[in-house]
């Protein structure tokens, strides 16, 4: 229990390490999402696994996360050079616009519910492995204000890929606390999956 209440306490510290609250325009940042759209929708819906769902993301979160793409911070091939002309701006209002779509939601492998469940409600005592919904919220719609992203709806695909990601050190950006990177090292691939699926049909 006291392992569990320190990564507990270690994720929710994170947040103040997030930048601050964006203050774009949706209406602006529809204008500028047309380079975004091959990969990520048109409304934010990819249809691609291996491409994240923005649509109903949090602004807070989808503005770090193309400030540290821009930056180099958080590398994605796919995106080099693609926000190089763009402002702050121009993040900020794409970030706005984003957060203004619904997302679709995928179906979860009734096989892997059930792991998938036990690990984001009620996390994994023994490891220390804090619950998911702590941070995400029991419905996945993540907390915006702080900076947690959503996660329902989003491609299990995607999902594994980035904790995957995390645990073996090739994604950092998750602050100094390092909230994923510690709760990701301590899961097996099968638990991943389990609930990279889990979370793809939470709403």
């Amino acid at each position: 229990m006291k392992k569990l209440f320190l990564s507990l306490a270690t994720i929710l510290m994170a947040a103040t390490s997030l930048t601050a609250t964006a203050q774009g325009d949706a209406a602006a940042g529809e204008g500028k999402v047309a380079v975004c759209a091959a990969c990520h929708g048109a409304n934010g819906n990819s249809q691609l696994g291996s491409n994240p769902k923005l649509a109903g993301q949090g602004e807070r979160y989808t503005l770090k996360q193309l400030r540290d793409i821009k930056s180099g911070i958080r590398v994605v091939p796919l995106m080099t050079g693609l926000l190089d002309n763009m402002d702050d701006q121009d993040l900020m209002d794409i970030a706005a616009f984003y957060a203004t779509q619904e997302i679709t939601l995928q179906g979860a492998d009734p096989e892997l519910v059930p792991l998938g469940e036990q690990i984001y409600r009620s996390g994994i005592s023994d490891l220390g492995v804090a619950a998911c919904s702590a941070c995400h919220s029991p419905t996945g719609s993540g907390v915006a204000q702080a900076g947690f992203p959503a996660l329902g709806g989003q491609h299990a695909e995607y999902i594994a890929k980035q904790m995957r990601d995390f645990r073996s050190g090739a994604r950092d950006n998750d602050g100094d606390a390092a909230p994923m990177r510690i709760v990701s090292e301590r899961l097996t691939d099968a638990e991943i999956e389990a609930l990279a699926s889990y979370v793809s049909g939470l709403n």
